[in-house]
């Protein structure tokens, strides 16, 4: 774990550069899906685990005033303080309903069925325990609380497959690489290779106590969006 913290602390300074870049501003639109799907109400109180730079915390807090929370957790520091700064653009009655916490995802010191409900974004296909992830997702949701999960997805053997592979090593990389940050870009590919598909993933919810878990498809098949109910 220590190394995936190491190298995403090296890389938050362009982080969202990258990701912007990478997306072709896309993955805006995907962020805003994987929230708008939680269904967020006034005085919810909700989680954003593997925040990185807090946008989706940061598209939460409307969605929460006045009286809602939002907490932001990342086990990289670098990424908190990003995250902090760019929460300051937000006008103050939006600001204080987020609050941003250092802590390991697998092993949070939170409550059990206190959130009402919950979003990660590009984290779950990095915790070294996938399942281990899932269960502590379900422990701090309230029962009938939604969670979504926005991630690479692994598409099928194909020309999806193909292209995929072909942007990555083609698009993100050689990026990357001007940043000198080719090497830590480079896990991309082995990590996705890892990580379970769609089907794979409703199964590793269900088995971690879900009541329902479906995953969506988005673009074309290389991004998805698991949405989990407790």
């Amino acid at each position: 774990m220590a190394e995936i913290q190491q190298l995403f602390n090296r890389i938050a300074p362009n982080y969202d550069r990258l990701n912007q870049w990478l997306s072709l501003g896309q993955h805006r639109l995907w962020k805003k899906l994987a929230v708008r799907w939680c269904d967020p109400q006034p005085g919810d109180l909700f989680l954003d685990l593997c925040c990185g730079t807090g946008d989706l915390a940061l598209l939460l807090a409307p969605y929460l005033h006045p009286s809602g929370q939002v907490i932001g957790v990342d086990f990289a520091d670098q990424l908190l303080a990003i995250a902090a700064t760019k929460a300051q653009l937000l006008p103050a009655k939006y600001q204080a309903l987020i609050s941003w916490h250092q802590g390991d995802v697998l092993n949070l010191n939170l409550p059990s069925h206190r959130f009402d409900g919950a979003v990660i974004s590009y984290g779950l296909r990095n915790v070294v325990d996938i399942p281990g992830c899932l269960a502590e997702l379900h422990r701090l949701l309230k029962p009938g609380a939604i969670a979504t999960i926005l991630d690479f997805h692994r598409p099928s053997p194909g020309a999806i497959a193909d292209f995929q592979a072909w942007y990555l090593a083609n698009l993100v990389v050689p990026l990357a690489d001007q940043l000198g940050l080719k090497s830590d870009y480079a896990y991309i590919f082995p990590s996705l290779e890892k990580f379970p598909n769609g089907k794979g993933q409703e199964q590793l919810a269900i088995a971690a106590g879900f009541a329902q878990a479906e995953h969506f498809q988005l673009a074309g098949g290389m991004m998805g969006i698991l949405k989990l109910q407790a």
